[in-house]
C-alpha cells in the first residue's frame, strides 16, 4: 500500500475502521475511572469522616473528610499534564492503560486500608497519599479517551462519537452509586470497603478492551509528517494558553453541577436526616442512568445544531435551578428528592458534559490537543473539586443559601465562558464537512 493511500485511510471523513471499537473502549474505560473517582466522593459524604476524622464536631469531621477529596483534584492538573504531554509526544493509547493500571491499583488499595482505630493518625496521611495517585491517574485518562473516540470519529458524527467516553462519566457514576447503595446493607466497614475492591473486577475487563485499541489515526498521520510538537504542554501554554482559560470556564459549571449535588447535597440531606441516605444513593444511581443517554442525546444534537446553544442553555438552566435545588429538597419529601437529582445531574449536568467531548477537543489542534483538553479540562476540575468544601463552609455561615449562592456564580461563569467562545461546528463548517463527507462515500 502506498503513503499516499495510507494517509487517505488515515484521514478520511468518514473515520477509522476502529471508529466504533475505539469509542466504546474509550467509553469503558472512562466508566471505571469515574466509578473508582466516584466512590471516593461518596464514601468521603458518607463514611470516611468517621471512619478516618473522628472529630466530635460533625462540621469539622465532613470538613476533613472534603478536604482529602479535594486533594485528588488538587493532583488532577499534574496528571492531565503528564498525560497530554505522553498522549501528544508518544501517542494516545499508551496512555489510557498505563492510567488505568495505576488508577485501578490505588482504588483497590483504599479498600484494603486500616482505620484510624486501628493505626490511628497513620491511617487518613496514607488515605491521602493514595487519594493523590487517584488524583493523578484520573487527570491523565480523560484527555486522551477524548481525543482517541474523536479523532477515530465520523467527521459529521465526532459530536456524537466524543460523546461515547463522556457518557461513560454517568456510567460509572452510576455503578459507584448502586454498589454503595446495595453494600449499605452490609455490616460494618464493609459498608464502604467493598465498592473499593469490587474495582478490580471492573479494571480487568476495561484493561482488556482498551489494550486492543489502535492508535488514533490523526496522531499516526501527525507523527509520520513530522508534526508532533517536541514539548507539546510548553507549545500549549505559549501558543493557546487563551483557549486553555476558556477550557477552564465551559468546565467550571460542569464540575461544579456535578460535586455540588452527588457530593455535597448527598451529604447535606444525610446529615439532616440519616433515613434519607439510601433515597438519594437511590436517586443518584437513577439520574446517572438516565444521564447516560442525555450525555449521548446532546452529543449527538450537537452535530446537527452546533456545540454552544446547547451549552449556553444548560448553563442558564443551571443558574436557575440553584436555588429550587434546595427549597425541594429541605423537607426531606423523597419523591422531590428524586426529581432534583434527577435534574440536577440527569438533564443539567449530562447537557454540559454531551457538548464537551467535542467542543473542548476542537479548541486545539492535533499537535496540542491532549496537553490542552487535558489541562484546561482538570485544572477546572481541581477548582470544582473544592465545591462540597466550599458548601460546606458556606452552609455553616448563611445556612443552605450559601450552598445555592455558589452554585449559582459555577453556573455565571460557564455562561461567560461559553459566550466567548467561538462555535466549533457552526452552519458553514458543518456544510463543508458533509460535502467532504459525500465526496469520501
Amino acid at each position: 500500500m502506498s503513503s499516499t493511500t495510507t494517509q487517505t485511510d488515515r484521514r478520511s471523513p468518514l473515520g477509522s475502521r476502529d471508529r466504533v471499537k475505539t469509542a466504546i473502549a474509550a467509553g469503558v474505560g472512562t466508566s471505571v475511572e469515574n466509578y473508582d473517582f466516584i466512590s471516593y466522593g461518596t464514601a468521603a459524604a458518607l463514611y470516611f469522616g468517621v471512619v478516618f476524622f473522628p472529630a466530635e464536631d460533625p462540621l469539622v469531621r465532613n470538613l476533613l473528610a472534603f478536604s482529602t477529596l479535594a486533594v485528588g483534584f488538587l493532583m488532577r492538573p499534574l496528571g492531565g499534564a503528564i498525560g497530554g504531554y505522553l498522549g501528544d509526544r508518544f501517542g494516545r493509547k499508551p496512555v489510557l492503560v498505563g492510567a488505568m493500571i495505576v488508577m485501578g491499583a490505588a482504588t483497590f488499595v483504599i479498600g484494603l486500608l486500616p482505620t484510624y482505630d486501628q493505626i490511628g493518625l497513620a491511617a487518613p496521611i496514607i488515605l491521602t497519599v493514595i487519594r493523590m495517585v487517584q488524583g493523578l491517574a484520573f487527570g491523565a485518562e480523560w484527555g486522551g479517551a477524548i481525543t482517541m473516540a474523536y479523532e477515530h470519529a465520523p467527521w459529521h458524527r465526532r459530536g456524537m462519537f466524543a460523546a461515547i467516553p463522556q457518557s461513560g462519566n454517568p456510567l460509572g457514576i452510576a455503578l459507584a452509586s448502586a454498589m454503595f447503595a446495595w453494600s449499605s446493607t452490609l455490616e460494618g466497614d464493609w459498608q464502604w470497603r467493598t465498592p473499593f475492591l469490587f474495582s478490580s473486577v471492573l479494571v480487568i475487563v476495561a484493561l482488556v478492551v482498551r489494550s486492543r485499541l489502535s492508535e488514533s489515526p490523526e496522531f499516526q498521520e501527525a507523527q509520520a509528517q513530522g508534526r508532533t510538537a517536541k514539548n507539546p504542554l510548553l507549545k500549549t501554554l505559549r501558543e493557546d494558553w487563551r483557549s486553555i482559560l476558556r477550557v477552564i470556564a465551559l468546565r467550571v459549571v460542569e464540575s461544579f453541577a456535578y460535586y455540588s449535588t452527588a457530593t455535597y447535597l448527598l451529604n447535606y440531606l444525610s446529615e439532616r436526616d440519616p433515613s434519607l441516605r439510601p433515597v438519594a444513593l437511590g436517586a443518584i444511581t437513577a439520574a446517572s442512568i438516565v444521564a447516560i443517554g442525555m450525555t449521548f442525546l446532546m452529543g449527538s444534537l450537537t452535530d446537527r445544531i452546533g456545540r454552544k446553544p446547547i451549552y449556553v442553555g444548560a448553563c442558564i438552566a443551571a443558574i436557575a435551578f440553584a436555588f429550587p435545588m434546595y427549597l425541594l429538597t429541605n423537607d426531606g419529601v423523597p419523591a422531590l428528592v428524586v426529581a432534583v437529582f434527577i435534574v440536577g445531574i440527569g438533564v443539567i449536568h449530562a447537557s454540559l458534559t454531551g457538548v464537551q467531548g467535542s467542543l473542548l477537543t476542537e479548541q486545539f489542534q492535533t499537535a496540542t490537543r491532549t496537553s490542552g483538553a487535558s489541562l484546561g479540562y482538570q485544572l477546572a476540575a481541581a477548582i470544582g473539586g473544592f465545591a462540597p468544601l466550599l458548601a460546606t463552609a458556606l452552609v455553616g455561615v448563611f445556612g443552605w443559601p450559601g450552598a445555592s449562592i455558589l452554585y449559582m456564580v459555577a453556573g455565571v461563569i460557564g455562561l461567560v465562558g461559553i459566550l466567548a467562545t467561538r462555535e466549533t461546528f457552526g452552519r458553514a463548517e458543518r456544510e463543508r464537512v458533509r460535502a467532504l463527507v459525500d465526496a469520501a462515500r
